[in-house]
């Protein structure tokens, strides 16, 4: 389809709670299906929450939340992720949804692609963790940094200040990328403090992405609730450091203009809006930095996709010899 609604999600999670997060963004999605939305954004790492405690304290204090994050961090075909992958089937949609994934001992930043058929289609993860974030994530390689096929065009998604990445934006943009997704935590954190984790600069990211890569942005936020603060601030410091609000999701089109109405920091929902995808040859005509308006006789990127596991098994490829050897009548050494 060339024309449809889309929906980035401002919203708090049910913190620290895997099966009540999953249960709002199930009431999320069908939000969005009975709005005849066809693709709906969620913001990073929503499923269960963002590990705000991080930025917090020292790492001492923070342990008493990492077997509970843990726990609640999900898991490639579990029940949650089948009640998510049905609800996005029910409402024929498509959906990208910011998870802590599990995956045996550790947990990934992810952002899971669902198709209207409920299948997955990408299980992303971001490529390299932000400053203390590495407390808690692993980190994944090139191959999660692709554009995919959809039903509502050629999509992508990164997290966060993967956005502030030149070379990872450019891998992006160089996939002819239609759609993309930037899920955001939240900007509440060292407000007054820290200007480049507030909402101008990283909003700012978004809209920039959108004009640089002529694609429609679908900027998801998340919003910090004031039982989050209450659980994890429990000391004046803390109290400064995180204040509730700060969501500020945004939806941009090709040449950078904001297609919806910004809700309020504090207030949850959906912003909507409609894509055209013939918009973006317009946008397109004037730059296209990997097209026309660009130079690989002076610049090129150097990008490896292919997937970087930490075991490569050859037993099979040993089981063949040996067959082939017994085939032959050749004895074994």
């Amino acid at each position: 389809m060339t024309q449809f609604k889309a929906a980035a999600v401002q919203a708090a999670p049910a913190f620290l709670d895997l099966k009540g997060s999953v249960d709002k963004a199930i009431a999320l999605i069908d939000e969005a299906g009975a709005k005849g939305v066809g693709l709906i954004a969620f913001p990073e790492t929503w499923i269960p929450g963002y590990p705000w405690w991080i930025w917090l304290g020292a790492p001492a204090w923070g342990m008493q939340f990492v077997g509970r994050y843990f726990d609640n961090s999900i898991e490639v075909d579990s029940p949650e992720d089948k009640a998510l992958r049905e609800a996005v089937r029910r409402n024929n949609l498509t959906a990208v949804i910011g998870v802590s994934e599990r995956a045996g001992g550790s947990l990934y930043m992810g952002q899971w692609i669902y198709g209207p058929d409920g299948e997955p289609i990408a299980r992303r993860r971001k490529l390299k963790p932000t400053h203390v974030e590495r407390t808690v994530f692993g980190e994944s390689d090139g191959s999660h940094i692709a554009v995919h096929e959809t039903p509502v065009g050629r999509l992508g998604a990164l997290c966060c200040w993967e956005h502030l990445q030149p070379l990872t934006k450019y891998a992006m943009y160089a996939q002819n990328e239609q759609v993309h997704i930037a899920s955001w935590p939240s900007f509440s954190l060292y407000t007054g403090a820290a200007y480049a984790l507030g909402p101008e600069v990283n909003s700012a990211a978004s809209q920039m992405y959108a004009v640089e890569g002529q694609c429609f942005v679908l900027a998801s936020c998340g919003v910090v609730s004031q039982d989050m603060v209450d659980m994890l601030c429990d000391s004046p410091d803390k109290q400064q450091f995180l204040q509730a609000g700060g969501g500020h999701a945004r939806i941009y089109g090709p040449d950078g203009t904001p297609l919806a109405e910004p809700l309020d920091p504090s207030e949850e929902g959906l912003l909507i809006a409609d894509l055209d995808l013939s918009m973006i040859a317009y946008a397109k005509a004037a730059a296209d930095p990997v097209g026309h308006y660009s130079r690989p006789d002076v610049f090129r990127l150097m990008f490896n996709d292919q997937p970087s596991p930490v075991a490569m098994t050859f037993g099979q490829g040993l089981k063949v010899q040996e067959d082939t050897r017994e085939e032959s009548g050749a004895e074994a050494s």
